[in-house]
């Protein structure tokens, strides 16, 4: 079965113990990814000590096929970071899925996107010169952290930690290479959705989200 989180807080205090180092830091901020990542972070950042905010993020899903991503939209700083992964948007293509389908996804994605950035507080916090600690629930295809971590990186980030409590083992290996650090408490061999992972994993709805970035 592997192992079992209780919820998203229970996971955000173990991942706390594993980025001790950062306790107190100064110029640290940790952002969870909207919306499951922010009860995460929201657990982290109170144990850290450090402050508090998050990040707008998107999958690109494929059409018949929503849960698997083909890219990701993060917003920061004003502007939409793009991220694709080329080798699978092009079998996807010669599949037999249609560019304009894809397209439509796209313009959903991004209409959401930016509806989630005026309702949210705390989606523009200052990262140029900061160390961003970046949290999600987990880690399944790692598109939306990979668009998370370009959009710091564009934001000016002194440096950028991409931490969750499970993760699939293609998806850290790609963080790997545009992070200075990965964190992930649970690589299973064989990964499942990230909700099987967890006790208790139930949907948050945007107010539960404004309420904790409230706080």
């Amino acid at each position: 079965m592997g192992m079992r989180f209780e919820d998203r807080t229970d996971a955000g205090q173990r991942l706390a113990a594993a980025l001790s180092q950062f306790r107190e830091h100064p110029h640290t901020v940790v952002l969870g990814l909207a919306r499951g990542g922010i009860p995460v972070a929201a657990a982290a950042a109170t144990a850290l000590g450090l402050p508090l905010g998050a990040v707008m993020v998107r999958k690109l899903g494929i059409p018949g096929h929503e849960e698997t991503a083909y890219g990701a939209l993060a917003w920061a700083d004003g502007r939409t970071v793009r991220v694709i992964n080329k080798p699978l948007f092009e079998r996807v293509l010669e599949h037999g899925v249609q560019q304009e389908w894809l397209d439509d996804v796209e313009n959903r994605e991004r209409a959401e996107l930016l509806r989630r950035v005026q309702l949210y507080p705390e989606t523009a916090l200052d990262v140029a010169g900061q160390t961003v600690l970046l949290l999600d629930d987990g880690l399944a295809t790692g598109a939306t952290m990979r668009a998370a971590v370009e959009a710091m990186r564009e934001g000016g980030a002194a440096a950028v930690v991409a931490a969750a409590p499970v993760g699939s083992i293609d998806a850290e290996a790609s963080l790997e290479r545009v992070c200075d650090a990965v964190v992930c408490l649970h690589l299973p061999g064989k990964f499942r959705a990230v909700g099987s992972y967890y006790r208790h994993f139930g949907q948050l709805s945007d107010e539960d989200a404004v309420r904790l970035l409230a706080r």
